[in-house]
């Protein structure tokens, strides 16, 4: 079965999200809720959910227009619209006997055949199927999105006794594949996985932080990223997902988890805690959580809260020698004596000791758990993955030190890791003790498995690798921190090139690809300053034009170029994207040219492509300045693009270039259309041209950054900056509209530019300022 429509009843929150991410996924959706009691529009909550979404940040939908996919209406006048649709998700308030109700209604009205689902996170499948019809629970299953829809990958499916196989294995097909979702099939038990476990390890940490004495920042330095969990820590996760949720998962819980479960061990109640949410301190939907913004005296302080006393003082840096001592050593972390370190056994031996012992309960293996966590609580690694940083000989010792019992799946590891390579090969433990090999589903193609099975890559330096992704491609991957452009990885490019040389040797195409959090921020700023500060200029000068060269041949290559950037490709990430051939993009790409937070410009080509794709641009008015005033627009207010969708209407891609929805099938679309391209290249013609009108279009765009001047939106700097960028993009004083220039000359004024900004102090200013706090300097 297919689903090309879709329908969501309910339209809180979460409701309307996922109906807005069935947009971002091109599916017509319907939303539904009760009728509007006041007022003549009886569908209005449903309408105002939609235009409420259009100005929420961060944003539901990838772009604007998606909302137009949404028909919007009541359950009691617009029943009929389901019959057209082949899922409907119930996403209304958790109580199984309003659900009940809504299920006996909607069943006689929707289309044969299509598949009904719940997003409930805390009711048991076989509650929600009781005294429904057999084909009704034939076509039911629970789909658990995880808030925000369009941001977090987890998809819990849950399937009933009575499930129809191909019901389950389309929906998992269109999560996958359309939604881009990270699909983990669950068991009917209480929480399923990530929240099972999520809100266990949640409730230790604020126990032991409480039973310890920890500060909310000293337990969330120690939780945090040396556990490999985000930076918010436990804390300020909370802060995040409202502290009054928190009551609301554990009644629930309690409600159904047996007597024995560790779980409700872990659910005390805090008094400090209590009288937070009872006066509105909810986290950041209220007025502050266990951190807060006090802005008495106009002010902006930031604060958090005494565990014991409740009072708010202003925060503190954690200072806590077990993290200082640990670094990324996850055993020495937990074999510190000092409070940090009590705190990470506690919590990781709990926790970790609860994960393991729910498998096969919560789910067959250890795989799917690794997964729920990762994807649906963003934890770097899964339990057993922590497991292994530990060793299992090593957590059996924990657990047994902590009073805690050994789960049987750690018993039966009998010191053996959860996760090994075998041949090259990925294998997991299995709940029976012996070892099988991590299957991906089709479609699915990581450099990671590809970097395992290999070995050893091509080629390889300081800042990149080039690695046989297979059938002819080459993929160059990025390894610098924060994978900035340095002349290491030009150097990558310039290897690929000769490797490749005409597509007649042992590849055909190359790729431009890495798993890191993000694609590239860009030039390494730190290298720069440093040539900076000693005044190494024909350095500098070198680095620019060696850059454009080489973005240039990578640009008129005789073979196709394949970039596939995922995360944030920012300033010289973001210009070898506009030289590849082809961008296949994951959805959640970050797009942007933002030299000018720094006090520059573009200078690796990035000027002369988007000027030359905003001058071409079908859909701009006639006549050489509209193009040019665009590309000043976007590149002098550092505009990113915040989705895929969003850079193609920027033009940092084109309307060809692809856009994939799940993470993990990036490297095997964009390999596939490398190959696509290499059946039949033929590389660009070096004929572009610009009709650029000079110092009259550098006048008028200079006119217009005063005008903002005047209303204090652009800085002394700014203007600085501004009027570099209006002499590139105007074609320098030398320029005549009757006389089209072409590449060399922009790149040219690029260059000019370049250099003349890096010599001024306001640009040292803000380069220092970014490298010291990752914030632009306003000078």
């Amino acid at each position: 079965m297919k689903i090309e429509r879709a329908a969501v009843i309910g339209a809180g929150v979460m409701g309307a999200g996922i109906a807005a991410h069935f947009a971002n996924a091109g599916i017509p959706c319907v939303l539904l809720d009760i009728p509007a009691k006041e007022g003549a529009d009886r569908s209005a909550i449903a309408k105002g959910a939609v235009a409420k979404m259009l100005k929420t940040d961060p944003a539901p939908f990838m772009h604007p227009k998606n909302a137009k996919l949404i028909t919007s209406g009541n359950l009691e006048d617009d029943l009929n619209l389901l019959a057209d649709v082949d899922w409907i998700v119930e996403a209304i308030v958790e109580n199984p006997a309003i659900k009940a109700d809504l299920y006996k209604r909607i069943d006689p009205v929707r289309k044969a055949g299509s598949v009904v689902s719940s997003n409930t996170s805390t009711i048991p499948l076989a509650v929600l199927t009781d005294g429904q019809g057999e084909q009704f629970r034939r076509d039911f299953l629970i789909t658990h999105f995880f808030n925000p829809p369009r941001y977090m990958r987890l998809l819990e499916i849950v399937g009933g006794p009575d499930t129809r196989v191909d019901a389950l294995a389309a929906i998992a097909d269109v999560c996958d594949r359309r939604l881009g979702k990270g699909v983990v099939h669950c068991k009917d038990t209480p929480g399923f996985i990530a929240n099972r476990i999520g809100v266990f390890w949640i409730q230790s940490a604020v126990n032991a932080a409480v039973d310890l004495g920890l500060t909310v920042e000293e337990a969330d330095a120690v939780g945090g990223r040396p556990m490999g969990i985000p930076k918010t820590g436990v804390f300020g996760l909370v802060d995040l997902v409202g502290l009054d949720l928190m009551p609301h998962i554990n009644k629930s819980m309690s409600a159904t988890l047996s007597a024995g479960d560790a779980y409700r061990g872990q659910m005390r109640e805090h008094p400090v805690i209590t009288r937070m949410i009872a006066e509105g301190y909810t986290g950041r939907k209220g007025k502050g959580g266990f951190y807060r913004i006090n802005k008495a005296g106009g002010g902006k302080v930031k604060e958090s809260v005494n565990l014991l006393t409740g009072d708010y003082a202003p925060s503190e840096k954690a200072r806590l020698d077990s993290v200082q001592a640990a670094g990324r050593d996850l055993r020495k972390l937990c074999e510190h004596p000092d409070k940090g370190g009590r705190f990470a056994r506690r919590v990781l031996a709990q926790t970790l000791a609860y994960a393991a012992s729910l498998v096969p309960e919560i789910a067959d293996s250890i795989i799917a758990v690794d997964e729920g966590m990762r994807l649906g609580y963003n934890w770097k690694q899964g339990p057993f993955e922590l497991i292994d940083r530990l060793g299992t000989g090593w957590f059996a010792e924990l657990c047994r030190s902590e009073g805690i019992p050994v789960p049987a799946l750690v018993e039966a590891a009998a010191g053996r890791p959860f996760y090994r390579v075998e041949d090259g090969r990925l294998q997991h433990l299995t709940t029976s003790g012996v070892y099988d090999t991590v299957v991906r589903p089709d479609g699915v193609l990581l450099l990671s498995d590809i970097k395992r099975a290999a070995g050893k890559p091509v080629w390889k330096n300081g800042s990149a690798s080039l690695w046989d992704i297979g059938d002819g491609v080459l993929c160059v991957e990025f390894t610098s921190k924060m994978n900035a452009v340095d002349a290491d990885i030009m150097a990558a490019y310039e290897k690929a090139m000769r490797l490749v040389g005409d597509g007649k040797g042992d590849w055909k195409a190359l790729v431009i690809h890495n798993e890191a959090d993000n694609f590239s921020v860009g030039a390494n700023l730190g290298l720069a300053l440093f040539a900076l500060n000693i005044g190494l200029w024909p350095q500098i000068e070198e680095m620019v034009e060696g850059g454009q060269r080489t973005y240039r041949a990578l640009k008129y290559a005789p073979f196709p170029v394949v970039a596939a950037p995922s995360g944030m490709a920012l300033g010289g990430g973001c210009e070898i994207l506009l030289h590849s051939d082809h961008v296949q993009a994951h959805a959640e790409t970050y797009v942007g040219l933002v030299e000018v937070g720094v006090g520059l410009i573009p200078a690796w080509g990035g000027c002369t492509e988007m000027l030359a794709r905003h001058q071409a641009n079908p859909k701009a008015p006639r006549g050489p300045m509209p193009g040019i005033a665009k590309a000043f627009e976007i590149i002098s207010t550092a505009t990113v693009a915040k989705s895929a969708a969003e850079a193609k209407e920027l033009l940092y891609f084109r309307a060809a270039d692809g856009i994939t929805m799940n993470r993990d099938r990036l490297l095997a679309d964009a390999k596939a259309k490398a190959l696509e391209l290499a059946a039949t290249y033929t590389p660009p013609e070096k004929s572009t041209s610009y009709v650029l009108p000079g110092p009259s279009a550098k006048a008028a765009m200079e006119l217009a950054v005063e005008g903002f001047a005047l209303q204090g939106k652009v800085t002394p700097h700014d203007k600085v900056v501004c009027s570099a960028l209006a002499e590139v993009l105007s074609g320098g004083g030398e320029a005549d509209i009757s006389k089209p220039v072409g590449e060399d000359h922009v790149l040219r004024l690029e260059r000019e530019a370049f250099m003349g900004l890096v010599r001024a102090g306001g640009t040292i200013d803000r380069i220092e300022h970014m490298l010291l706090t990752g914030k632009p300097l306003r000078n």
